[in-house]
């Protein structure tokens, strides 16, 4: 069982930068792919970045250049800092362990954190 905890989430202006927090429970943390998701008023959630066991990082191609994921296993903590922040990002974000793969894939993780929310003001 993993239990994960977002935070950091906040308003900022356009080009702004928020680093979003992601704490989990569990002994097997480091084995976990763990992903950050996005979902905006009245539109599907969407992949944004993940990183896997061996830190190995994807991203969507939305935030590409701008948004960095990372962890630290020793804390149990993944990260999502957000730079060159535009209104098109204001989203609740949610972070997601999964052991399964494709890791751009919502349905193959199994814990999900309650999500922060972010808003880029124009």
């Amino acid at each position: 069982q993993v239990q994960l905890v977002e935070s950091g989430g906040g308003l900022v202006q356009t080009g702004g930068s928020l680093r979003l927090s992601c704490a989990a429970s569990g002994r097997t943390f480091s084995s976990y792919t763990m992903g950050w998701f996005r979902q905006a008023p009245g539109k599907e959630r969407e992949f944004v970045a993940a990183i896997n066991w061996s830190s190995g990082t994807y991203y969507a191609d939305s935030v590409k250049g701008r948004f960095s994921i990372s962890r630290d296993n020793a804390k149990k903590t993944v990260y999502l800092q957000m730079n060159s922040l535009k209104p098109e990002d204001t989203a609740v974000y949610s972070c997601a362990a999964s052991l399964r793969g494709p890791v751009i894939i919502d349905r193959v993780y199994d814990y999900w954190g309650q999500g922060t929310q972010v808003t880029v003001s124009s």
